[in-house]
């Protein structure tokens, strides 16, 4: 019994010194007298503290003093409201309510008197004053609106998968050539058809580029790619031949301005696949070998090869002057 009594006085004691070591200092601000040339200022005096409260006091009832919150601000309490009673499909009674609709400057401006009467022709001068991707091309409006042959080859609706569900668009790829050596092939995607079709012509006049021809007609000799598990073989044919191809193949060919070929696609047919092998062969190619994506990683598989090489450059390389032999 006088060990637990004599537990119980050491834990109280022992609180009480805690205690003791743990209080609080007092919030008053002391101040101590310091020397007038110090740079410590004075508290302020009762009588300045009174003044500062009562020209507060005076500028808030010049102002209009407190807001009343039960009295509706024009500004702040802006909002529509819908009560719905309950119904068969819950017993609750629903409250909507729609803030900042129309947005709360609008009703600034009607309050002020600011309202001004908008031009119906505004909105459309607006729209057109929007900047076309396609004017800041190298070649004008006018001329792919004439000049240029256009073809969407593939026309397909893909859906991307997300975390808040389906995202639904429609993708295009477009070929865009001028038919006298200019060809480009694009991509776009969109909710809206015509301006996925859109996006895909202005990435296709950028991606134009110059494809070697013989007698400005054909091919130079047979050529062979080979693109994921779809091979493409196209050859030369004489004069009058026409185009004996793939149907994609036909329309990047009449865009390159090459009437005579043959062409025979092994493998897969996918359209995606066909056009990026064809392309791939006649593109002559920019992406220097072994610098992969720029920035330390690998390369697109598209810019994977040369592409086709003018006789010029064989010669070069050769040291030989080429000369054509037609046996034709």
């Amino acid at each position: 019994m006088n060990k637990l009594s004599g537990t119980l006085v050491s834990g109280v004691s022992r609180t009480a010194r805690t205690r003791r070591q743990c209080r609080l200092l007092p919030s008053v601000r002391h101040y101590t007298d310091v020397p007038s040339s110090s740079n410590v200022s004075k508290p302020p005096s009762q009588e300045e503290v009174d003044k500062r409260s009562r020209l507060y006091l005076q500028k808030l009832q010049e102002d209009g003093g407190f807001p009343d919150l039960m009295e509706p601000d024009v500004l702040m309490d802006l909002h529509d409201s819908a009560t719905f009673p309950p119904s068969r499909f819950t017993p609750y009674e629903n409250k909507v309510v729609i803030r900042n609709d129309p947005s709360m400057f609008l009703a600034l401006k009607e309050k002020l008197g600011e309202t001004q009467e908008k031009h119906p022709d505004a909105e459309e001068h607006e729209r057109d004053s929007e900047p076309d991707p396609l004017n800041f091309l190298h070649i004008g409006s006018r001329d792919i609106a004439n000049k240029l042959y256009q073809y969407p080859l593939v026309s397909r609706r893909v859906v991307q998968q997300t975390g808040k569900g389906k995202v639904a668009r429609i993708h295009y790829m477009m070929v865009a050539g001028d038919m006298n050596g200019l060809v480009g092939v694009g991509e776009g995607k969109a909710t809206d058809g015509a301006h996925a079709m859109h996006q895909a012509l202005v990435e296709a006049v950028r991606n134009m580029d110059y494809v070697e021809r013989f007698e400005d007609r054909t091919v130079w000799t047979e050529m062979e790619n080979k693109f994921a598990s779809t091979r493409v073989i196209i050859r030369p044919r004489p004069v009058g031949f026409g185009l004996h191809v793939n149907p994609h193949i036909y329309h990047i060919l009449k865009a390159a301005g090459i009437r005579d070929a043959s062409a025979k696609v092994w493998g897969s047919r996918n359209p995606m696949m066909v056009v990026r092998a064809t392309m791939q062969m006649l593109m002559p190619g920019n992406a220097p070998m072994g610098m992969g994506n720029g920035v330390g990683g690998k390369g697109r598989r598209l810019d994977k090869r040369v592409g086709m090489r003018s006789p010029d450059d064989i010669a070069r390389d050769r040291g030989r002057k080429m000369v054509p032999l037609r046996t034709w």
